[in-house]
């Protein structure tokens, strides 16, 4: 078959989407990706996948998505796809329209998160609602990341067959190294016994960052390493005021690192990781932590609740609050058996449910490839 993988920027192909564009290339289909163009599309490339950029914005004005549409539409009826799998939910509606439009025999989507689930204002809410509704009646194989999610999806009548998938990573890349540890904490001349907090996401206020910061203000002990940037197609508050303020009062405890490709090392050598959003869908971030061995201090919320077992591989405490997250930090900085307790825990749930080979081949046997 011919199968067409699309999703909003480079950023999400990147991290989401290739690694079932490879599961599906290596059953013998045919793969295109389609995203906004990006230096992340880069890497795809160099694996022989054909990538065609068309300009999709992450935005709510009708009008910035018409050329999108319209090249949609041009390029599905030129390569004659057997499959549209699309991915988020501006460019899953579009592909999906467009997808509709032209005939494409068969329609899937993959929601990574509900917007309406989002906190946010009660129009934009009801927006997104109606928006997926529509997105389902075009849709054969509706799919979600979290249990929660397929839950909704079938509750509100959004798809009746919506059916979670999961997400995964390979543990191959991702697993605790002792020697790695000890390598990158001399090369940032950071002691061996120091207590290092990793956080990893996009840096944008609904990843929970400025109370990160102030929460580190009630962990003296320990530093923050922060991995991740903004993406251009980010919307919301900038969030450097927050980061210079917290610069200022955290000094050498806080390292911003920016945007990765060796994630796998900077886990290797903390001893926690913490997401603290308002907003998930199924979060790879927290996977790739729980696979390094690592306790994960979470969010109560969609998503990171079906990852993390509050007292066992990790801490979830209420969202958009400073005083719970630092305290649930302070316990495990002080306690250095608790957190291997849990960091083994996460791992062997991780190697059990979050794995990257057995998601993906679950997702392309929904598929039907």
């Amino acid at each position: 078959m011919k199968i067409l993988q699309l999703t909003n920027v480079d950023f999400s192909l990147r991290h989401f989407l290739l690694p079932l564009m490879r599961g599906a290339r290596a059953r013998g289909h045919e793969v295109v990706g389609i995203s906004a163009d990006g230096p992340l599309l880069d890497i795809p490339r160099d694996e022989g996948f054909r990538i065609i950029p068309v300009p999709l914005a992450r935005s709510l004005n009708p009008g910035a998505h018409l050329p999108a549409f319209r090249a949609l539409r041009r390029i599905m009826r030129e390569e004659r796809f057997d499959m549209v799998h699309a991915h988020m939910p501006i460019s899953g509606i579009l592909a999906r329209a467009a997808a509709k439009a032209e005939g494409v025999p068969r329609i899937a989507y993959t929601c990574h998160g509900f917007l309406f689930n989002q906190p946010g204002p009660l129009w934009r809410r009801g927006l997104s609602l109606g928006v997926e509704w529509l997105g389902g009646r075009m849709t054969d194989t509706f799919l979600t990341v979290s249990d929660e999610e397929a839950a909704d999806a079938r509750r509100l009548w959004i798809h009746r067959g919506a059916t979670a998938t999961g997400n995964g990573r390979d543990p191959a890349m991702f697993h605790p190294d002792a020697a790695a540890r000890a390598t990158l904490r001399a090369e940032q001349g950071v002691p061996p016994e120091a207590c290092v907090i990793i956080g990893i996401s996009r840096l944008v206020r609904h990843k929970g960052w400025p109370e990160l910061l102030q929460a580190m203000e009630s962990v003296p002990e320990a530093h923050l390493w922060v991995v991740g940037e903004r993406l251009v197609s980010d919307h919301g508050e900038d969030l450097t005021p927050h980061f210079e303020r917290a610069a200022a009062r955290l000094g050498p405890r806080l390292r911003l690192l920016g945007y990765r490709h060796d994630v796998a090392r900077w886990l290797q050598a903390a001893d926690i990781f913490c997401l603290p959003s308002h907003f998930e869908g199924l979060p790879m971030s927290v996977i790739e932590a729980m696979l390094t061995g690592l306790p994960v201090v979470a969010t109560d919320i969609s998503g990171c609740r079906e990852q993390v077992v509050p007292e066992q591989t990790g801490l979830l405490v209420p969202p958009m609050q400073v005083a719970g997250l630092g305290r649930a930090l302070a316990r495990l900085v002080a306690d250095a058996p608790l957190r291997q307790r849990m960091g083994a825990a996460g791992l062997a749930r991780a190697r059990e449910k979050f794995t990257e080979a057995a998601v993906v081949g679950r997702t392309l046997d929904l598929l039907g490839l």
